[in-house]
């Protein structure tokens, strides 16, 4: 068996999330089912980097399985795509060591959310970002996404469907900029973990202080309340990307 690692870039607006459902069509189920026709009816197991939800789209996911003899990593690539739907593409391809795993491996990601700031919903960006059209102020913004860097207890920021006890986790980074050209607010983060919809809740945080609606370092008295009903809002699925994945 060989081990192959695939950086591939989806659109989720027709997909039920990323992990495998009976009956549902997600990015690990098609991808299976291409290799399924690729070993002539051997049934391979896909391996993510983490879960997207439905709706949710990704520039950077990384992948993993094992594939039964070698061929080239470009064969690969090139194999996997001509079975592709057009709302997935293999960007990269790579033999990699067995020791790789695509999940326990990571280092950190970058989320990316983008935010439309149209009064009205842009027909051609609703299934792209998230929408936006009252009045905020990008200082109050930018000076409170500061306060999401370092190592922090997300428990007001985690979804209740989430399984994991421990909700501490470190964001490297987390910056924010305008497009005036798009009409776009773009957000970033990079960290070592996210818990369930922790992005999108932290997305919703950041427009309700630009508007004015919470204190600018109202996150320090959410970190503090631990309390997933202080938080309240949580930005639509639409503009969530899960950018890179480091290992």
């Amino acid at each position: 068996m060989t081990r192959y690692k695939l950086t591939i870039a989806y659109d989720g607006t027709k997909f039920h999330g990323f992990q495998r459902q009976p009956k549902l069509r997600t990015v690990q189920g098609v991808l299976e089912k291409a290799l399924f026709k690729m070993t002539k009816g051997k049934e391979i197991d896909v391996f993510g980097s983490g879960r997207t939800d439905a709706g949710v789209h990704a520039f950077g996911q990384v992948i993993h399985f094992d594939y039964p003899g070698e061929i080239p990593a470009n064969s690969m690539l090139k194999a996997i795509n001509s079975l592709m739907p057009l709302d997935v593409i293999v960007k990269d391809a790579q033999i990699v060591d067995n020791s790789f795993h695509a999940r326990f491996g990571v280092k950190k990601k970058t989320y990316q959310y983008r935010v439309d700031c149209g009064h009205y919903t842009d027909p051609f960006k609703r299934f792209y970002t998230g929408h936006y059209p009252y009045k905020f102020d990008l200082k109050r913004i930018e000076e409170s996404i500061k306060d999401l860097q370092g190592t922090h207890d997300f428990s007001s920021f985690a979804a209740s469907g989430g399984v994991i006890e421990n909700k501490v986790r470190t964001i490297y980074a987390a910056t924010v900029k305008f497009d005036s050209v798009q009409n776009e607010l773009i957000f970033e983060f990079t960290g070592n973990g996210f818990l369930y919809n922790m992005v999108r809740i932290m997305v919703a945080t950041l427009l309700e202080i630009g508007n004015g609606r919470r204190d600018v370092h109202d996150f320090i008295r959410l970190y503090e309340a631990k309390d997933r009903q202080e938080a309240r809002g949580t930005a639509p699925a639409s503009g969530l990307y899960l950018k890179e994945v480091f290992y």
